[in-house]
């Protein structure tokens, strides 16, 4: 049984331009995934400056990316992280709501999803409020899904050190208050989860009164720690047997689009293989696929520098590793390059200003 897979492009760090979207587009449609969420975090119009519209110029970008996904068979999404629309939940939030669901419907959109991932939840009447939210964008959009992710996302205990101590049966309240059909984010016990298991989503879909969406942190490397490492192995820790639990599959993407695509194609094989996947020949298979035979083989032989050692512990093997890719004539290995020289690691100022 395969379930809905897609990309929820739910990440910090810079924006990719529309030659890096459209491969990722491309790439993974072929791979079977059906829905593309865009949302990353560096959007301001999409986050700490929802009220106010894009700009004609981003509105007719994201009309284009819009076309691209659905042309190549995918649902198009796009996320909208209402800040402080909550508390109040007023006229003028819902004024405003109202009118930047339009516009998002106007852009042309499949699935809306309305966010409160990364957000403070030390409010009255969290879950009440967040659910009246959704509703309210819901009823007013042209979508014929509607997602949303909590503020409390996973079971990890570092979101209520961050955002304050989750109320009291959170989430079953928020099930309760959201409408039937709105589907819910949640990325497993950890932010980060290094593994998924089918109790742990039967636990939680029972909470909310719905299987639950998976929001996946693999391969995504944002954030001032994350971003000195390069993802790139295969997905592991994840089982067939999750996607009876489960609404849908996506993934969160690594900084690097070209890159970031060899564990997106692995994905797939966790649910065709079964108990016959194994993550090594995953990743070989989707490497080759993506990069050739020699590009693949190289990067596998990398693979421990590049993903486990740090880019600050590199040290010697820096130059040795830059002079291996510079050479090769592929957006991956560029990818690989800029990331020695340092132009895709992140910042706390960062990652705390998007």
């Amino acid at each position: 049984m395969m379930p809905q897979l897609g990309l929820v492009e739910g990440r910090f760090g810079r924006l990719w331009d529309e030659a890096e979207r459209g491969y990722v587009v491309r790439t993974l449609a072929g791979a079977g995934y059906g829905f593309y969420h865009y949302g990353p975090k560096a959007d301001r119009a999409l986050r700490r400056e929802w009220r106010t519209a894009h700009t004609p110029q981003q509105t007719e970008a994201l009309a284009r990316l819009s076309a691209q996904v659905r042309e190549n068979g995918m649902r198009f999404g796009i996320a909208l992280t209402p800040v402080g629309s909550t508390h109040p939940f007023d006229d003028d939030a819902r004024a405003d709501l109202a009118r930047r669901v339009a516009d998002l419907d106007a852009i042309g959109i499949d699935d809306l999803c309305v966010l409160f991932d990364d957000l403070r939840g030390d409010m009255p009447e969290l879950a009440l409020r967040q659910a009246d939210v959704v509703n309210f964008c819901a009823d007013r959009s042209r979508a014929t899904r509607v997602y949303t992710c909590p503020t409390y996302y996973s079971d990890d205990p570092v979101l209520d050190l961050v955002f304050e101590q989750r109320p009291e049966d959170y989430l079953g309240e928020l099930g309760r208050r959201l409408d039937s059909q709105v589907q819910v984010y949640w990325t497993g016990e950890e932010v980060c989860s290094k593994a998924i298991e089918p109790a742990h989503l039967q636990r939680v879909a029972g909470e909310l009164g719905r299987p639950v969406c998976l929001w996946d942190n693999w391969p995504v490397n944002d954030g001032a720690r994350m971003s000195r490492f390069l993802h790139l192995r295969a997905f592991t820790g994840r089982s067939a047997k999750a996607a009876q639990h489960i609404s849908g599959h996506a993934v969160n993407p690594a900084i690097q689009a070209h890159l970031g695509c060899i564990p997106a194609l692995t994905l797939p094989q966790v649910y065709t293989l079964g108990d016959d996947y194994a993550y090594g020949a995953a990743f070989a298979s989707a490497a080759r696929e993506l990069l050739g035979p020699e590009f693949a083989t190289m990067l596998q032989q990398d693979i421990a520098a590049l993903q486990d050692v740090g880019h600050e512990r590199l040290g010697v093997r820096t130059q040795r590793l830059r002079s291996r890719y510079e050479g090769i004539d592929h957006p991956a290995a560029r990818e690989i390059v800029r990331w020695l020289d340092g132009d895709d690691l992140m910042t706390d100022e960062e990652v705390q200003t998007q």
